[in-house]
């Protein structure tokens, strides 16, 4: 049966889920959640999930949230070889490792800087403009001389990080400042798959409803 995936698009957390569910090859069960309209507070969604966040999937009964949780159990569970999530203990570490600063750095100094503007209608913060600087600059250094984050391999840490990177990317972040960024980030968009659908359409999604949010 297919995993259950409440979702929407526009999400990076939640286009990770389906491009590592792409590269996994499980089928995902699409419930787009409409936030605005208040569908994670339907009972029925609290009590599957009680911090109603997405993403969230339901595989035949076994909630979970967190979509970097999510991800992980994905390989573990139906992944076919453990290249995605190596089992070797130290090369788990790495790619666990750029998944706590994905969530903990990159994607957060990204949320902080640019959610405010998006959703509180504030003015650009130049000092939280420079962290997300920071974030990228130490992802350029992760990048130097390898191909991908953790290591000679694609892995989650890729999908992961690709998701937030390109969301950034698309809203006018200089990218392209970060040449070992640029780089892989062109070669993730090439590689992962299912890139178009699982991804591109939903950052084309962010873009339109950052620019509708922002206008002047």
């Amino acid at each position: 049966m297919p995993i259950d995936f409440y979702y929407i698009p526009g999400s990076a957390p939640c286009r990770a889920v389906l491009l590592a569910a792409k590269a996994v090859g499980v089928e995902l069960n699409l419930k787009l959640t409409d936030l605005m309209a208040g569908e994670h507070l339907k009972p029925e969604f609290v009590k599957l999930n009680p911090q109603h966040c997405v993403p969230t999937i339901d595989d035949n009964g076994f909630a979970l949230w967190e979509s970097r949780a999510i991800i992980c159990y994905l390989a573990n569970q139906y992944g076919k070889s453990d290249s995605l999530y190596p089992k070797d203990p130290k090369k788990r570490a790495l790619v666990d490792s750029r998944l706590y600063f994905d969530q903990g750095t990159l994607y957060q100094r990204f949320a902080d800087y640019y959610y405010p503007v998006m959703f509180g209608g504030a003015p650009y913060d130049e000092a939280k403009l420079k962290k997300l600087q920071e974030a990228f600059e130490y992802l350029d250094k992760f990048l130097e001389g390898q191909d991908w984050a953790a290591g000679s391999e694609m892995s989650l840490a890729d999908i992961s990080l690709a998701a937030s990177a390109s969301t950034a990317e698309a809203v006018g972040f200089d990218v392209a400042k970060y040449a070992n960024v640029s780089g892989w980030l062109a070669k993730c968009k090439s590689t992962l798959p299912g890139y178009a659908d699982a991804n591109q359409r939903g950052v084309e999604m962010f873009k339109e409803m950052f620019d509708n949010l922002t206008k002047k």
